[in-house]
């Protein structure tokens, strides 16, 4: 249990020293902006794609990688199919589809990875998958539905090869299928500027919890309630039933597909709603809760299936 107290630990630490940053006004009154622009126009780019320009994309073909695949198609048509029922708005139902099914395979997956699982690279599968289908997929839908009515055809076609997390994951990819290898004084500060991601995205989160609410009391309770419980519960038995009845997994194989559905909801989808400014508190409340929730269910998880 050491690998998933200590990620929570560690994020809810960064996390703590953002909403003090926020409280003292460290950073003015435009803080939770600039780290959020920074982050998502510079840093998670450089992040992306130094994460994938080495990575190993074999394992984008794994059988468990289509388990992780089914089952976040499935929570996420949950949502979208009540979004659109309830007239929830192309932006807002997006990102909570991906608060519904996006989990936090970096900064909460790696440590619990090696903790948890014992190899850091069970979870490159599911990292892959989000960088490389979810994210420009989700991205180029928000880009639309916020700005390509007011744009020719072509440019709105071309709008995966604009937005500067898709270009950073798909650059990555094209380094390791090209087997490039990047000297030295050009890869050093693409990471240096890369490591400041996460960080960002965890103070800037902090930041904006200053003078909110109090989780589920606005008007936005039914859509978090939906997004965390499909998140926290729907997710994990989804990709269960898929790996224990469908493809036969067991043991190991099951754990892992088990606690890495299991991980809750990335913090990088507070920075896309806030960049798009489309369901920021959506996103923001359904962090928190499905963060909170995931540290019984985490454990449980281990216990029965470990």
């Amino acid at each position: 249990m050491q690998g998933v107290l200590s990620g929570f630990l560690v994020i809810a630490v960064v996390i703590g020293v953002g909403y003090v940053i926020g409280r003292r006004g460290n950073l003015g009154a435009q803080g939770s902006e600039v780290l959020t622009k920074l982050a998502f126009h510079v840093a998670s780019p450089a992040l992306l794609f130094t994460t994938l320009a080495r990575a190993d994309l074999s394992v984008v073909f794994s059988g468990r990688l289509l388990v992780t695949a089914l089952s976040t198609a499935a929570v996420a048509g949950v949502f979208v199919a009540v979004g659109v029922a309830r007239g929830w708005g192309v932006g807002r139902t997006t990102i909570g589809a991906l608060c519904s099914s996006y989990v936090n395979s970096g900064n909460l997956g790696i440590p619990i990875a090696v903790y948890v699982l014992g190899d850091a690279s069970l979870v490159a599968p599911v990292l892959l998958f989000q960088l490389v289908g979810v994210t420009p997929v989700a991205l180029t839908i928000l880009d639309l539905s916020t700005a390509g009515g007011k744009q020719p055809l072509w440019r709105r076609l071309l709008t995966p090869l604009r937005n500067p997390v898709a270009l950073g994951s798909l650059a990555g990819v094209a380094v390791s299928a090209a087997g490039v290898e990047i000297p030295g004084p050009v890869w050093d500060p693409v990471q240096l500027i890369g490591n400041m991601a996460v960080p960002a995205v965890l103070l800037a989160f902090g930041i904006s919890l200053r003078g909110s609410a109090l989780p589920l009391r606005n008007g936005d309770r039914g859509a978090v309630l939906l997004a965390v419980g499909l998140k926290a519960v729907g997710q994990p038995l989804a990709a269960w039933a898929l790996a224990a009845g469908v493809f036969g997994l067991h043991g190991a194989h099951l754990l892992d597909v088990v606690v890495t559905s299991a991980l809750p909801a990335a913090q990088n989808l507070f920075t896309y709603a806030s960049s798009y400014g489309v369901g920021e508190r959506l996103a923001r409340e359904s962090i928190l809760v499905s963060t909170a929730l995931s540290v019984p269910v985490l454990v449980t998880v281990a216990a029965v299936l470990g």
